[in-house]
């Protein structure tokens, strides 16, 4: 709080006479604003519809200043105040919509430039100003608390718990009480302490079962939905056949991504490859393996008709996800987003230079994780060296890894893969993605239902032997692809 008192201080010290807060934490800016008039002593009065004007308690104000829920007339007697009061008005912007004198008034107020003029910050969730008063206002944000302070917020709900349950302790560890900390990042201090406190009343401990919740209930407070989504279930990679390289490499970074400090954390990876290869199964692992939030961008909702605005939406979508760091932030074939091309007026290009700058210069622990089957459509610009940490390919499953697909959707629908000539099948599926591995053993399940039988081998070989995979019906797509990704990316498995 120290240093927005401070920061306050030197915008009022530049006599700017009207100043924009946004946050939904009005009691902590009340309470900053207060300790800001103690410290300079200055008078201090808040005003909202409900209650008009009144003084703070125990701040010296003037005497005369009577209670007025009438914004015209708080207005009028804040322009009227002849010393250098700081008002705080609470929820005031709904009023000046079509209101020309709540307006002009609004801006008579903002034009004093005398140090003995007052001083009146508006205070809401959200507040836009008519344009005829916008260059006389300045923004402020409070900053959002710290890891100690964040830490520190825990530590007193768990004491507080504690003394209402006879002096229990709440149970915990160090590891799961730091990743709660780490996510609790981008919450106000009353959102940060709401959510300790349900975490922690839930059940008296804090525990990696937790996590997933908190991470939900931190989304909905930060209204991502839209252009961002949440995406609940996350697998594990003991689900991705496979992929041992890219397992590997995850493995090794896990540690300094969660650390979050320092230049050289983990940034992101783009997986190339063949349609049903597993790139969005491995991009949901990666969050479910690094215990983190996994959000999708959509670009399908990003593109907006209007100039300017989809360039806006990734900006906000972006801005949002390093809210909700430490995360993945998930790019599903970015190549329909971002191809190249002159028939969208420019859009793809200003998007993509919006995603590159962020790309260059983000500072919070959001690993982006974008998967791409057409290469070809994919701006040079993006796969570059240095945009993404690596660039991996998933090419089609070997006879080893069909082998661990097979038995990972057998065992998922309760089939003993020992029951099943593993070695049969695993010559039949040569050339299958894993999705389409998946969907024999789906459509097996379909055939044994409509005959009224157990799934057995004939049932899951015919299965396999009527379905012409990708690899065949594009097999010219994909030697183009592997041509390409030949020493320029790195095998995943």
């Amino acid at each position: 709080m120290k240093n927005d008192i401070h920061d306050l201080g030197l915008v009022i010290d530049s006599r700017i006479k009207l100043i924009l807060i946004e946050s939904w934490d009005e009691p902590r800016v009340l309470e900053t604003l207060t300790s800001l008039a103690v410290k300079r002593g200055l008078g201090l009065q808040t005003w909202s519809i409900t209650e008009g004007l009144q003084r703070s308690a125990g701040v010296p104000a003037p005497d005369d200043a009577p209670a007025s829920q009438d914004p015209e007339v708080a207005l009028r007697l804040i322009k009227a105040d002849p010393q250098p009061t700081l008002y705080v008005a609470c929820d005031l912007h709904p009023f000046l919509d079509d209101n020309p004198r709540l307006v002009r008034l609004l801006k008579d107020i903002a034009m004093r430039q005398s140090a003995q003029a007052p001083t009146l910050v508006l205070v809401s969730h959200a507040c836009k100003l008519p344009p005829e008063v916008q260059r006389f206002a300045a923004r402020f944000s409070l900053a959002l608390p710290s890891e100690e302070e964040l830490l520190s917020i825990v530590r007193e709900e768990a004491s507080r718990w504690s003394e209402r349950n006879r002096s229990a302790r709440v149970r915990t560890d160090n590891l799961t009480l730091q990743q709660v900390v780490k996510n609790l990042r981008g919450m106000s201090h009353a959102e940060a302490r709401s959510l300790a406190r349900t975490i922690i009343c839930d059940d008296g401990a804090i525990t990696q079962d937790d996590l997933p919740e908190l991470n939900r209930t931190k989304f909905q407070l930060l209204d991502l939905e839209g252009v961002l989504s949440f995406e609940h279930d996350t697998a594990r990679f003991a689900e991705v056949g496979g992929l041992l390289n890219l397992k590997r490499w995850l493995a090794e970074r896990q540690t300094v991504f969660l650390q979050g400090q320092g230049s050289d954390s983990p940034k992101g990876m783009l997986l190339v490859g063949v349609q049903g290869g597993g790139k969005s199964l491995a991009a949901k692992a990666v969050a479910g393996l690094w215990g983190v939030p996994l959000l999708r961008l959509d670009f399908g909702s990003l593109y907006n008709k209007f100039f300017g605005e989809t360039e806006r939406n990734l900006r906000e979508a972006l801005r949002l996800a390093e809210q909700m760091a430490p995360c993945v932030l998930w790019m599903d074939e970015i190549e329909k987003g971002l191809a190249t091309g002159d028939n969208d007026g420019g859009v793809s290009q200003r998007v993509l230079g919006t995603l590159l700058t962020w790309m260059a210069e983000r500072k919070a622990p959001v690993f982006m994780v974008a998967t791409a089957n057409v290469i070809a459509h994919l701006p040079p610009e993006l796969v570059r060296k240095g945009r993404f940490d690596e660039l991996f390919f998933v090419d089609l499953p070997t006879a080893e890894v069909r082998d661990e697909i097979l038995r990972i959707h057998l065992c998922r629908r309760d089939l003993a893969p020992e029951t099943f000539d593993m070695g049969a099948l695993v010559a039949l599926s040569e050339g299958f993605s894993g999705a389409e591995l998946e969907q024999a053993v789906v459509s097996a399940l379909y055939a044994a239902q409509a005959r009224q039988q157990a799934v057995d081998q004939v049932l899951l070989a015919h299965s396999l032997q009527s379905t012409s995979p990708l690899s065949v019906v594009m097999a010219e797509d994909l030697a183009a692809l592997r041509a390409w990704a030949q020493g320029r990316t790195v095998k995943a498995g």
